[in-house]
């Protein structure tokens, strides 16, 4: 059995086997000492399998959902206050995603010793390719770093 949180966050219908990546992403480590809760591998009426989080007193920010979008674009977000849903969204890519990665090419110029902070433009959506705007490299989602 799993307990309702009173405040804070359900990030449900993550694709199977990426909850933890999820965590990792969003840096949620539950050093703050906030109840956390992960279900991987959950039976799913839509998908197979699916993962779920849990976390309490953590509201997602644009940049949190942007990341959930490329890791997990089925993702639903679940927003709990008073133990009541007050919100719930799907995740959508935008066209642009700006600081969030960083580019995977050494010879960018955002990995240089100047500051210039990352930007990537979203060229397939449903195929979650990521293209750097600076060096024009196509990224894999599944190798991307985070800032």
């Amino acid at each position: 059995m799993v307990r309702r949180i009173k405040e804070g966050t359900v990030i449900d219908h993550i694709d199977e086997g990426k909850g933890l990546q999820v965590l990792n992403a969003l840096r949620i480590n539950g050093e703050d000492g906030s109840l956390i809760t992960i279900a991987l591998n959950v039976p799913s009426g839509k998908f197979k399998k699916k993962d779920i989080i849990k976390v309490e007193n953590k509201f997602l920010k644009d940049d949190d959902t942007n990341k959930l979008a490329v890791i997990a674009p089925k993702a639903t977000i679940n927003m709990i206050k008073e133990y009541k849903l007050v919100e719930k969204r799907r995740v959508a890519l935008p066209n642009e995603i700006d600081r969030i990665f960083r580019c995977s090419n050494p010879d960018c110029i955002t990995n240089s010793t100047e500051y210039i902070e990352s930007v990537m433009d979203v060229i397939d959506k449903e195929g979650r390719v990521l293209k750097c705007r600076y060096c024009a490299r196509v990224l894999d989602v599944n190798k991307l770093k985070y800032n």
